[in-house]
C-alpha cells in the first residue's frame, strides 16, 4: 500500500481524503494558497506545501506545483478530490510521466467522458439512453438559433466541457438563444479553457438522478445505486439523497446496467458517476437520458457510503495501487436512506447572493452514529476561518442516515436547529426549510421544485400555530431568565416578580398573553387560555443554544440577543420576539418604524465581484428588464438588470473593477 499521498485540493474534500487515508496508516500531504494557510486542511495533514497566492488559477490549478511539491515530499500518490486538476487527463499523464499514480481513472477515459459532445457519441455506442440533441460544434449564435428551431423549445445550452452548473443556459424561445448563447461561451472558456456549446432537448418534468460506479484495473465493475440530486438552484445540487424515491428496483437495474456498459467501454477504473436525467412523466422506467459522466468523486458520495457501507475513498486508493475490488454486483445491498444538505456561504433572503467574511462562530451539530441514526458534518472550515471570494463558497456537507426517508429527512431537519454560524450569510434556514416541505417530503420533485415552490424567493419557512406558541412559551423563558439574572445582580435577593402576572410575547408581530409559573425541574407556561405546557429547558443568559423539551416535542432554538428582544432561529426561519408588560405591549402597537432609504436611484453591486461589462454609458434613457452591467462572482456571470425606465446620470464603478457589496455601479436621474 501506498505509503504517503498529496491531496490536490483544499477544504472539505480535502479533509475528507484525509480522514480515510489516516485511517488506512498512510501519511497526507497538503497543498495551501496564500488563502489557505492556516486552514483546516493544513493542520490536519502530516506535511503542507504552499504552492501560490490565493487565485486557483496561480495556485491549485497548476500541474507543475503539485508534481513539485510530490518530489519534495516524496508522495507516491495523488488523490484530485473534485473540481480543479480532478477531471484534466494532461495532469494524469504528466503524473504518470513523473512516476506518481494518480487515484482517479486512466487519463483516456478522463479525456472521453470530459468532452460532452463526444461523451454522448461514446454512450450511444454503447447503448446507453441519449437525450435528443446536436452534438457537433456550433459556429455561432445564428447556427445555435437554427439547431435550437429544429430540436424544438425547450433547449439547455451546455459548455462542452462544463460541470457543476457553470456553462448551461436554458432557452425557451429564439430570443433566449440569442442572449444567452455567448454567455455560454464565455463561461465556458473562463471555467474551463473550452468555449464549444452543444444544445440539447429539455426534459420536461425532469429528475436528475445518477448512478456510482467503481472499478478496479482488472476488468471488475460495479454500480452502487443511484442519487436523486433534484433540488438543484441555478443547476447546483442543494440537496441530495439516496436511495431515490422516485427509481424502482427495477430501474435501478437498467440504469446501472448502462453505466456500467459505459465505463466499460472507456476501460474505467476507480469511482466514477453516471449523471441522467429522468423524465417524472415516464412510467415505463425507460425515460431517463445520459447526460455526463463525472469521472470523480462526486460531492454528493457520501449518502451512498452510507447506504452501502462502503468507503468510496478508501476503495479509490486500493484500487490505484493495483488491488481488486472486494466484493462483486451481487454483493452489494442498501441499507436505510441517507440524506444530504449542502451548507453554502450565501444569503437566501437576498436572493441567494455570494457572501465572504469570517466564520465569527462555526459550531456545527454533534455527530452521531447509533441505533437512532446517523449525523456525520463533512467540512474544512474551523470558526475563526475565513470563507474567501475565490473558491466554491460551500463550508459544509450534513449527511444523515435513517431507517427509512422520513426518519433521515427529521435528523436533518433537527441537525440544522443546531447548526450554529455567523460572519456571514448562510443557507441553513433555507434547507431546513426544503427538508420540512410538503411537496420535498412527499418525493415529488423536479429540477424545477426551487423556482416553482419560491418563485418570489425565499422569506423563511412558514411556522405552524403549534411552533408559535411554543415559540412564545420559549420566549418567556428566556426572558424569565434573564430577568431573574439582572434581579441578582442588583442585589434583589429572592426571586423576582414580574410587573404583572399577565405577560405579551410579541412575536413576528403576533401577540401571545403568556404566564410562567416555575416549577420543580421545569416550568408550566401557559399561553392566550390553553393549558400550560410542561417546558424543561437548562438555559442559562448568553447560551446561544436552547435545547428544550416542550411537553413531548423537542425544540432546538438559536437564541441572539436583539435589542431589547431576542431573535430565535429554528425551523428554517428567524422570529423576533419581545417580552413585555400588558400596559407597554399595547403601546408598542403605536410606535413609529422607521422607513428605509429609496436607494431605487441606485444600481448597486448585490454581490462582492468583478465588473467585467457595462452594457450602457452616462446619459443614456433605459427601460426595465435592460441590461446594464455583467458582475463575475465564482465564475459566474450575473447580468444587472433595469428595475424601471430612467435615465443612467453617472457611472461611478468601471470595468474591470472589483466590486464589494452594495457599492455604487451607476446613478439614475
Amino acid at each position: 500500500m501506498f505509503k504517503k499521498i498529496l491531496i490536490a485540493n483544499r477544504g472539505e474534500i480535502a479533509c475528507r481524503v484525509m480522514r480515510t487515508a489516516k485511517k488506512m496508516g498512510i501519511a497526507t500531504v497538503a497543498v495551501y494558497s496564500d488563502a489557505d494557510a492556516k486552514a483546516p486542511h493544513v493542520e490536519m495533514a502530516d506535511e503542507a506545501v504552499h504552492i501560490g497566492p490565493a487565485p486557483a488559477a496561480e495556485s491549485y490549478l497548476i500541474a507543475d506545483k503539485i508534481i513539485q511539491a510530490c518530489k519534495d515530499t516524496g508522495a507516491e500518490a495523488v488523490h484530485p478530490g473534485y473540481g480543479f486538476l480532478s477531471e484534466r487527463a494532461s495532469f494524469v499523464e504528466a503524473l504518470d510521466k513523473a512516476g506518481i499514480a494518480f487515484i482517479g481513472p486512466p487519463a483516456p477515459a478522463i479525456a472521453a467522458m470530459g468532452d460532452k459532445i463526444e461523451s454522448k457519441k461514446l454512450a450511444k455506442e454503447a447503448g446507453v439512453n441519449v437525450v435528443p440533441g446536436y452534438l457537433g460544434e456550433i459556429a455561432d449564435t445564428d447556427e445555435a438559433v437554427k439547431i435550437a428551431n429544429d430540436i424544438g423549445y425547450p433547449v439547455m445550452m451546455k459548455a462542452s466541457a462544463g460541470g457543476g452548473g457553470k456553462g448551461m443556459r436554458l432557452a425557451f424561445s429564439e430570443k433566449d438563444v440569442r442572449e444567452g448563447f455567448e454567455a455560454t461561451k464565455r463561461e465556458g472558456l473562463a471555467s474551463f479553457g473550452d468555449d464549444r456549446v452543444f444544445i440539447e432537448k429539455f426534459i420536461e418534468e425532469p429528475r436528475h438522478i445518477e448512478i456510482q460506479v467503481l472499478g478496479d484495473k482488472h476488468g471488475n465493475i460495479v454500480y452502487l445505486g443511484e442519487r436523486e440530486c433534484s433540488i438543484q438552484r441555478r443547476h447546483q445540487k442543494v440537496i441530495e439523497e439516496a436511495p431515490s424515491p422516485f427509481v424502482s428496483p427495477e430501474m435501478r437495474k437498467k440504469m446501472g446496467e448502462q453505466a456500467v456498459a459505459l465505463a466499460r467501454a472507456v476501460d474505467y477504473h476507480s469511482a466514477g458517476t453516471v449523471e441522467l436525467i429522468v423524465s417524472g412523466k415516464d412510467k415505463t422506467g425507460d425515460g431517463f437520458y445520459f447526460l455526463e459522466m463525472n469521472t470523480r468523486l462526486q460531492v454528493e458520495h457520501p449518502v451512498t457510503e452510507e447506504i452501502t457501507g462502503v468507503d468510496l475513498v478508501e476503495q479509490m486508493i486500493r484500487v490505484a495501487y493495483g488491488e481488486k475490488l472486494p466484493f462483486a454486483q451481487d454483493d452489494i445491498s442498501y441499507n436505510g436512506w441517507a440524506i444530504e444538505a449542502r451548507v453554502y456561504a450565501e444569503d437566501p433572503y437576498r436572493g441567494f447572493l455570494p457572501s465572504t467574511g469570517r466564520l465569527t462562530t462555526y459550531r456545527p451539530p454533534y455527530e452521531q452514529r447509533d441505533d437512532e441514526g446517523v449525523v456525520r458534518v463533512d467540512d474544512g472550515v474551523a470558526e475563526g476561518g475565513e470563507v474567501s471570494m475565490f473558491y466554491d463558497p460551500m463550508i459544509a456537507k450534513l449527511i444523515t442516515h435513517g431507517e427509512d426517508r422520513e426518519t433521515a429527512i427529521d435528523l436533518a431537519v433537527e441537525a440544522l436547529d443546531a447548526f450554529e454560524l455567523d460572519g456571514l450569510a448562510d443557507n441553513v434556514d433555507f434547507l431546513s426549510a426544503l427538508l420540512q416541505h410538503e411537496r420535498f417530503r412527499s418525493g415529488n420533485i423536479t429540477t424545477k421544485f426551487i423556482e416553482e415552490e419560491y418563485p418570489e424567493g425565499f422569506q423563511g419557512a412558514p411556522a405552524s400555530d403549534e411552533l408559535k406558541q411554543d415559540l412564545a412559551a420559549l420566549a418567556a423563558l428566556v426572558a424569565m431568565t434573564e430577568e431573574t439574572r439582572m434581579a441578582l445582580i442588583d442585589g434583589q435577593l429572592g426571586h423576582p416578580v414580574f410587573p404583572s402576572p399577565f405577560q405579551v410575547v410579541l412575536l413576528d408581530g403576533d401577540e401571545y398573553e403568556v404566564t410562567v409559573q416555575p416549577e420543580e425541574g421545569s416550568t408550566l407556561i401557559a399561553v392566550d387560555d390553553d393549558e400550560p405546557m410542561d417546558v424543561v429547558a437548562d438555559y442559562t443568559p448568553g447560551q446561544s443554544l436552547l435545547v428544550a423539551e416542550v411537553d413531548d416535542r423537542r425544540r432546538i432554538v438559536q437564541v441572539r440577543r436583539n435589542g431589547r428582544g431576542f431573535k430565535l432561529i429554528t425551523r428554517g426561519a428567524v422570529h423576533e420576539a419581545r417580552m413585555l408588560p400588558r400596559h407597554v405591549a399595547d403601546l408598542a402597537h403605536h410606535m413609529i418604524e422607521k422607513e428605509p432609504p429609496d436607494l431605487s436611484r441606485f444600481l448597486m453591486a448585490p454581490m462582492p465581484g468583478l465588473l467585467t461589462r457595462l452594457e450602457v454609458k452616462a446619459g443614456d434613457k433605459v427601460e426595465a428588464g435592460q441590461p446594464l452591467a455583467v458582475v463575475e462572482a465564482m465564475k459566474m456571470e450575473n447580468i444587472l438588470r433595469a428595475e424601471k425606465s430612467a435615465t443612467v446620470k453617472e457611472i461611478p464603478a468601471g470595468e474591470g473593477e472589483s466590486l464589494m457589496v452594495d457599492q455604487v455601479i451607476m446613478e439614475f436621474e
